[in-house]
């Protein structure tokens, strides 16, 4: 299986650390890496959706391979969470015309949570799903200080990256207004403070999470890494 062709110069590559191994596509290739579980998940699904669900898969196992993890089924489970192989955790993403996948041993990081969408403003309407008060207080300074770029979009992303690093790790449901983000726009991060009762991972209570974000080749993208604070021995 031939690695998918790069998507600019390495952009996924600039929101996770060096450790993780990402792997990003803008090109659709075919279904011929997909096993039979996967397959019947999107058997009868719309060709758009076969396709974005096999690419980003595709990704997904050349990351893996990067770690020396063998190629294996990754079906959705849980709310569609993706089902890794033992030793590992990850995130995928896929938006029009880009799939990417990032995935790190388990003994290196907790929880990955990554999300990509156009550079675009959000459809009419969802801004107020999907961010608090205050949040919509808050990027109106940032539109203000930079009206280049569409904060609408970048905050849900880094909502969607929220909840994908949370809901491995819980089991739990978690709504975009249990979660209250503040972007630090000139260091290209952002921390969401989770605002249901804390949680207990790894022997640390978790009551936010940090992430970093970029606007490159007209997408906005985030990610989340929760790095563990005693590593063990990497997946070999």
């Amino acid at each position: 299986m031939a690695p998918p062709d790069p998507a600019g110069a390495g952009v996924i590559e600039q929101v996770v650390p060096p450790w993780v191994a990402a792997v990003e596509t803008r090109q659709d290739g075919t279904e011929d890496h997909l096993y039979p579980a996967e397959r019947e998940v999107i058997a009868n699904a719309v060709s758009k959706r076969r396709a974005e669900f096999s690419t980003v898969r595709r990704c997904a196992r050349t990351a893996l391979g990067q770690l020396g993890v063998p190629p294996a089924p990754i079906v959705p489970g849980e709310r569609g969470a993706p089902t890794w192989p033992v030793g590992v955790v990850g995130s995928m993403t896929h938006c029009a015309g880009y799939r990417a996948a990032a995935v790190a041993a388990s003994g290196r990081a907790i929880s990955i949570g990554l999300d990509a969408e156009p550079h675009e403003p959000l459809p009419d309407g969802v801004l107020e799903i999907v961010a608090t008060a205050d949040e919509r207080e808050r990027l109106g300074t940032l539109a203000t200080a930079d009206e280049s770029v569409h904060w609408d979009r970048m905050l849900f992303t880094m909502k969607e990256s929220v909840y994908k690093a949370w809901f491995p790790i819980t089991g739990r449901w978690l709504d975009f207004h249990e979660a209250s983000i503040v972007v630090d726009a000139a260091r290209g991060r952002f921390l969401a403070r989770l605002l249901v009762p804390s949680v207990t991972v790894a022997g640390t209570e978790l009551t936010a999470f940090s992430g970093r974000f970029l606007i490159a080749d007209g997408l906005v993208i985030s990610a989340i890494v929760l790095e563990r604070a005693h590593r063990s021995a990497p997946v070999s």
